[in-house]
């Protein structure tokens, strides 16, 4: 047995709780991450330095694009979990679908929820669907990180059993006896920090001047990191492995490779955003 094989830590489920009003840590990990998130897009939009120019989204509208944004995560990540996880449950249990409260998100349709939002907004207010995808998809790991610590702490979505030499092995108490991987903290670490530095640098480096770069990159980046991590995280139950032991996650995360290398390569292609003679002038 691993040296180190420790019980999981028991987290009260309830994260906050001031009389009637109750707050889940999935709940708190959505909250946190959005409000850390439009704080950062807001640094961003701030640096026309980073943009070649002024951002093509102006503070105001970032405010308003957050409910939109918010809308599209909650809305998406429902029903991307109901129709790629569990279909029949809720075929036959249609009023579940309403019960947020009981869990049940998925990030592929949360995403897809995003897209829908960016595409939406950006074509009412005449910006750029790119750059708007840009500082969505630049923020997003930071809600990544923040939901893989709550998967952790409400002791689910736990890795597959490990081998008896690994030291950090953990026995979640709904995980049955045998000591696991912390998949939880391995995907945090993955699709949250490792992402979010990398994508800092690019944005350090000017890729906001080519739209569609960070978008594109973060798309293609998740799904070579969802896919990694899946390697070690328990398959859901209701759906185990599928083809040639794969599983649910990885599918989803290989058509975001490929549209993510189609994006990157148009951005690539596009020429990047200068100073606007405007700027000059004003500089000079």
């Amino acid at each position: 047995m691993p040296f180190l094989l420790i019980d999981f830590p028991v987290f009260n489920p309830v994260a906050v709780s001031l009389g009637p009003i109750v707050i889940r840590w999935y709940a708190l990990a959505y909250i946190v991450g959005i409000v850390l998130g439009w704080i950062y897009a807001r640094s961003l939009i701030k640096k026309e330095r980073l943009w070649g120019g002024p951002a093509p989204i102006t503070l105001p509208q970032l405010d308003d694009f957050i409910l939109w944004v918010t809308i599209g995560i909650i809305l998406g990540g429902r029903t991307g979990y109901v129709l790629f996880y569990n279909l029949p449950f809720f075929i036959a249990h249609p009023a579940e679908i309403f019960e947020l409260w009981k869990g049940g998100m998925s990030f592929h349709g949360g995403f897809l929820g995003c897209v829908a939002a960016v595409m939406l907004f950006a074509r009412r207010n005449d910006i750029s669907i790119p750059s708007l995808g840009d500082i969505t998809t630049a923020v997003a790991p930071i809600g990544l990180l923040l939901g893989r610590i709550a998967n952790f702490i409400n002791s689910e979505l736990w890795g597959r059993p490990a081998d008896p030499s690994l030291p950090w092995a953990m026995i979640f108490p709904n995980g049955g006896p045998l000591p696991r991987h912390p998949s939880q903290l391995y995907e945090a670490g993955l699709e949250g920090i490792l992402l979010f530095i990398v994508l800092a640098i690019m944005i350090r480096l000017g890729a906001l001047k080519r739209p569609g770069l960070i978008l594109g990159s973060f798309i293609t980046l998740y799904g070579f990191a969802r896919i990694t991590g899946e390697l070690f995280r328990e398959p859901d139950p209701q759906l185990g492995f599928l083809w040639g032991g794969l599983t649910m996650g990885m599918l989803l995360s290989v058509p975001m490779i490929i549209a993510g290398a189609i994006i990157i390569l148009a951005s690539v292609r596009r020429r990047a955003a200068g100073p606007t003679q405007s700027s000059i002038s004003s500089s000079t």
